[in-house]
């Protein structure tokens, strides 16, 4: 009898409900503007935390709210360079020992082949 009644339909692809007596959830327009100029709005839940930014839906640019407050930017480390790495092992002096070592080896290799 199952078998039946949803013959000729396709399970999973189309929705047999319908909005007739249902409430929907509380929702609230947020208007953004990207940089670029595109202005739109997002439909979100009345109780969700309205982000500072959004995808600009038309570019993909980072779009800011139109009456909210700049986001913070957060506070990120200066990207350590090798510079900064190699000085966190060795000091000055041993550096400059190193190098005048290899120069003597540089040299006196130098004068062989000569």
């Amino acid at each position: 009898m199952g078998e039946r009644a949803l013959r000729g339909t396709r399970l999973g692809a189309t929705s047999y409900e319908n909005d007739r007596n249902t409430d929907l959830a509380p929702r609230q327009e947020v208007s953004y503007t990207c940089p670029k100029g595109h202005h739109f709005d997002v439909p979100l839940a009345a109780e969700a935390e309205i982000p500072a930014t959004w995808e600009c839906r038309m570019c993909g640019a980072t779009a800011l709210r139109v009456d909210g407050e700049q986001p913070e930017s957060k506070k990120t480390k200066p990207p350590r360079t090798h510079w900064d790495m190699l000085l966190e092992r060795r000091s000055i002096e041993d550096l400059e020992e190193v190098l005048n070592e290899r120069l003597a080896v540089l040299r006196a290799q130098r004068r062989k082949s000569a």
